[in-house]
């Protein structure tokens, strides 16, 4: 009996064994309910099965469904609590709670050529909030850059549908060169990445590499800093269709205030008195007669109510082997000032496909088309043809009085009847009439298209072999009429046209090995070894024809125009970049942490032998919350010290440099030889220096990690040196040379960069219901300049001609040894001129006392009301020796505000930005405010009736005529600090027992307002905007497009 008893017994034993590995085997589904730590359901939690690509999300009331096998790990990741992971075993449902990080250090940080944890971070690198740039309705990411990561400054040169905006990262590395950052998206770097062919709702994350030990990794083009961008890519599970969507009506900007008939016709009989008699007080008319006039304010008619509607559509799903997203957008806008716009339309395909158990390829292409069109109001656009407010605010108020509408005159004509008689050609029209019929169409067109292989020879070793390539075109079709501001009979071009085209083709291969291992569970080690080699050509056609004869066939009618009139120009570029690159990640038990990397570039843009450059970094973190004397430290939850050093550079330099340039044929020069007839001939534009390298960027960063009371409270500062060698600056050449300029390239420069980053993130309050939560970040940054030129201490700067030719050859801005870059240098305004300045002659006219200094006009000309100014020098005349330093352009600290309600169902998200400590030079004063004496008929702004006179001997505002010489001086150097209210969302999130009736996983609907509020001093449109946004002149508003008031109503739905 025993004998037959053990061989059954052994049999039922397996039998229970093998039922027992069948069910862990099989593979079940799973539910669950995701709360945190006040019992509230978390909707949008990110679950998925560890080692796999099976994912899901939980729905509006936090439950989830998927499926696993008995032996799987879950892994629940959401923004701003700590990461959690939950063996699966014999359960078939699993019930999470997730803590709060605010903090978020379990998340995961894209770094270059990989991702990290934020707690293994040993670089300065911020990451925006997916969840904030979800609540600004942008069309670009770059908008939604601003205020959102400390130590970068997000600025716009105006508000026009299409613009993008200008980013720097901890301060001006150069002033001759690019201060962008290089952008990397998905993996591919890009110097000049078109903001407008990325659609915000396809971004999965942003990171910003800000510090050397971090940025090194690109070589040649880090020492700006690092943009990372990485797209949203399909995951497996049930397909999910969405569709965002929102609506916007842009408010018609504030008007400036400006004179009305009978304060324009007063102050043109102070100005010209017989233009005044013989223009407005013929006919027995007098001033007093106009205050009854209805005046002409063109600011009526140009601005409008604007308006935005955006719409994306996605379908993104897949499993275990294939995932997939394609995606499309929809932008249109309809900007403030009329007939301007812009237009997008862009999609994209991302494919994952798990080919064998070592062996995954995807593709990721991206295509976008944009219009912009319309009159830009910025002279800093290149196919800006005019700077529109100068019309719209200069057009006089009124007619003279004939006994009927005396603005139709006005409105009806594009030529000012009056100006005919001042014969002043001051190229003031009828703006309405010049921008129906200016043609200005900008268009973009932009493919990218990347693939990648990924080969794991082992668990350990891992192989990935990425390519891409990126066309681009840029084509602009310009027409003026001769009823436009450019094309009209001022202008000695007459109707004139431009086609231009400007095609771009570039390509990037990157091959990196990874090897990643544990040693005796406490060694974690990370190597990355790669090469890449990159090759960029672009080209531009353009041609310009003026005197076109048959104006309606339009930009058509360019071939029918004679030689003579017409120009053409061609040119094209092309460069390449080899790279090798490495990297060494080490921590032992996660407390002590260790980074390293090399990379060396080889650049075409630079001479033989000296075309590769070598930029090593490394940084190491301490996280001194896991030592035993911290132990009993419980209001500690984690802590992290870092330091890092390392080299970049910028390699932001023309392609070519380093070779000498002629301008072949320029018939400007003229030679004769022996006698002999003269011939056209050549001239050296530019000189040649083989020398020639690429400016180096050493940074050092220390940084401190902190995070208390169970990650409720999150600190994160650092501090940063940051020094740029080798700058690119125009040296003085011997006259010998030949070279036209007298100057050349040389790397002579150094300029330094100090800066503290503070940011501070809360959970403030968290019950079952409510939830508050904050983010403060600011950054410092002080710029000084270390070397120039030899033997120059300041280098002048000039804003350029913007409206009076007389400024084109001053000088508002200075870069000084020692001091910051683009400081404003002008006279310091001291009032004005008062009687007892003067000493009365017998004639009744007044001569400028002895002792009293001038204006730099002659003093027999000075009246009482001119101008005064102070003379530093004490030698009683005002000049060039009077010029200091009346401004600075560059901010004290910048930073942004944002607090996130939730309440049940609804959401209410409210952000502010602000700059402070910088200035800003309104030139639009110089014209508005009496600065041009010649022209009675240019309107002027309100402020300007305070103007002296004798009656009214003010001190602040000089009278009608007393601007004297043209000068920029401190009169028009205003604060440009400002808070603004940037953004206030409310949203509103449907419950899931409604959304299960009508088929969808998740619906909310949201209202949102963009600068709704700011508080300034300036007294311009728009503090933010700069319409010479260069290292050398920041802070210079003269004519730009104000950011307008937005109000969009939007909702997000999932199926």
């Amino acid at each position: 009996m025993q004998v037959y008893l053990f061989p059954k017994l052994l049999l039922l034993l397996t039998i229970l064994l093998l039922t027992s590995l069948n069910v862990f085997a099989q593979s079940k589904i799973i539910i669950g309910v995701v709360t945190d730590e006040s019992k509230q359901t978390v909707p949008g939690v990110s679950v998925s099965v560890k080692g796999s690509k099976i994912t899901t999300q939980t729905d509006a009331d936090g439950r989830f469904k998927i499926q696993a096998l008995a032996t799987d790990q879950l892994v629940f990741n959401y923004v701003g609590y700590a990461s959690q992971s939950v063996n699966v075993g014999a359960r078939t449902t699993v019930n999470v709670v997730l803590k709060s990080s605010i903090t978020g250090l379990s998340d995961v940080v894209v770094v270059g050529y990989g991702t990290t944890k934020r707690a293994d971070l040993t670089g300065a690198v911020g990451s925006v909030n997916m969840k904030d740039l979800e609540q600004a309705p942008v069309k670009s990411f770059d908008q939604a850059l601003a205020g959102r990561v400390a130590g970068v400054q997000v600025s716009t040169s105006d508000g026009q549908p299409g613009a993008t905006a200008n980013i720097v990262i901890r301060g001006a590395g150069s002033i001759s060169q690019d201060n962008a950052p290089l952008y990397v998206i998905d993996g591919f770097p890009s110097e000049d990445a078109n903001a407008n062919s990325i659609n915000p709702s396809d971004i999965e994350s942003i990171d910003v590499l800000k510090d050397a030990s971090a940025t090194a990794i690109y070589g040649a083009r880090g020492s700006n800093g690092v943009v990372l961008i990485t797209t949203k890519r399909g995951k497996a599970g049930k397909p999910q269709l969405s569709y965002n969507a929102y609506y916007g009506a842009q408010k018609s900007p504030d008007k400036i205030p400006v004179m009305n008939a009978f304060e324009f016709v007063k102050y043109v009989k102070e100005l010209n008195s017989v233009f005044a008699d013989s223009v407005y007080l013929k006919n027995g008319v007098t001033i007093n007669d106009y205050q009854n006039v209805s005046s002409l304010d063109m600011q009526d008619y140009v601005f409008q109510n604007g308006q935005n509607q955006n719409h994306d559509i996605a379908l993104r799903g897949g499993n275990d082997k294939t995932t997939y997203s394609i995606s499309g957008n929809y932008n249109n806008q309809k900007g403030i000032v009329k007939f301007s716009g812009f237009k997008r339309y862009q999609g994209r395909f991302v494919l994952d496909q798990t080919i064998t158990d070592k062996l995954k390829a995807g593709v990721n292409v991206n295509y976008a088309y944009s219009e912009t069109f319309g009159t830009p109001i910025s002279a800093t656009n290149f196919y800006a043809s005019s700077v529109l407010l100068y019309s719209v605010w200069g057009y006089r108020p009124a007619a003279a009085l004939s006994g009927r509408d005396q603005n139709t005159d006005l409105l009806d004509s594009f030529y000012d009847p009056t100006n005919e008689l001042a014969n002043n050609q001051d190229y003031r029209v009828n703006p309405l009439i010049s921008l129906e019929n200016q043609k200005t169409m900008y268009k973009a067109t932009t493919m990218v298209a990347n693939g990648y292989a990924e080969y794991a020879f082992t668990p350990k070793l891992k192989l990935r072999v990425a390519a891409g390539i990126t066309n681009a075109n840029t084509e602009t079709n310009i027409f003026n009429s001769s009823l436009t501001q450019s094309g009209s009979k001022w202008n000695a071009s007459g109707p004139n046209g431009t086609y231009a085209t400007s095609p771009a083709f570039n390509w990037l291969n990157d091959n990196t090995l990874t090897y990643k291992n544990t040693f005796n569970k406490n060694h974690h080690l990370t190597v990355l070894a790669g090469y890449a080699a990159q090759r960029s050509k672009s080209s531009y056609r353009s041609i310009y024809a003026s005197q076109i004869t048959n104006e309606s066939l339009g930009i058509d009618a360019l071939d029918l125009v004679p030689a003579a009139n017409t120009v053409v120009n061609s040119r094209s570029s092309v460069w390449t970049l080899q790279s090798f690159l490495g990297r060494l990640n080490y921590d032992f038990k996660g407390k002590y942490l260790l980074t390293a990397s090399f990379r060396a570039d080889g650049s075409s843009k630079f001479a033989p032998g000296k075309r590769w450059g070598y930029f090593p970094s490394a940084s190491a973190g301490w996280r001194f919350s896991q030592e035993s004397f911290l132990k009993d430290a419980t209001w500690l939850s984690d802590g992290k010290l870092r330091i890092g050093y390392g080299e970049s550079g910028n390699n932001r330099v023309g392609d070519f440099a380093y070779l000498p340039q002629l301008n072949l044929g320029n018939t400007q020069y003229w030679y004769s030889f022996n006698g002999k007839p003269v011939a056209i001939g050549s001239v050296i534009t530019a000189a040649g220096n083989y020398d020639l390298q690429w400016e180096t960027n050493t940074q050092t960063n220390i940084g401190l990690d902190l995070s208390f009371f169970k990650n409720r409270l999150g600190l994160t500062a650092d501090i940063y040196k940051r020094v740029t060698n080798d700058l690119l600056l125009n040296a003085q050449l011997p006259y010998a040379s030949g070279v036209q300029s007298g100057t050349g390239f040389k790397n002579i420069g150094s300029l330094e960069n100090r800066g503290l980053e503070i940011t501070l993130n809360s959970t403030n309050i968290q019950t079952k219901n409510f939830r508050w939560t904050s983010n403060f970040n600011i950054s410092f940054n002080k710029n000084k300049i270390l070397e120039l030129t030899e033997g120059q201490n300041s280098l002048l700067a000039g804003a350029g001609t913007f409206f009076n030719t007389t400024y084109t050859s001053l000088s508002p801005y200075i870069s000084v040894k020692g001091r910051s870059v683009g400081e404003m240098y002008g006279l310091i305004f001291d009032g004005v001129y008062q009687y007892s300045d003067f000493d009365k002659m017998p004639n009744g006219s007044f001569l400028l006392k002895p002792n009293v200094t001038t204006n730099g006009s002659t003093r027999a000309s000075i009246q009482p009301g001119d101008i005064k100014y102070k003379d530093l020098n004490g030698d009683l005349v005002v000049n060039n020796n009077d010029y200091t330093i009346i401004g600075r352009g560059l901010p004290i600290h910048t930073g942004g505000f944002s607090n996130n309600f939730s309440y049940k169902n609804w959401d209410l998200g409210v952000f502010l930005q602000w700059s402070y400590g910088n200035n800003i030079i309104n030139a639009n004063r110089y014209v508005f405010e009496g600065g041009i004496v010649t022209n009675p008929n240019l309107n002027q702004y309100a402020s300007f009736q305070n103007r002296w006179t004798p009656t009214n001997q003010n001190n602040d505002v000089f009278r009608a005529g007393g601007m004297a010489a043209a000068n920029y001086s401190s009169r028009v150097v205003e604060d440009g600090s400002y808070l603004r209210l940037k953004t206030v969302q409310l949203g509103y999130n449907f419950s899931n027992k409604i959304l299960k009736s009508i088929g969808m996983s998740k619906l909310r609907l949201n209202a949102s307002a963009q600068n709704l509020l700011t508080l300034t001093g300036y007294s311009g449109l728009d503090p933010e905007a700069s319409s010479r946004p260069s290292n050398l002149t920041p802070g210079f508003d003269y004519g730009t497009y104000p950011q307008s008031f937005t109000v969009t109503f939007g909702l997000n739905a999932t199926f």
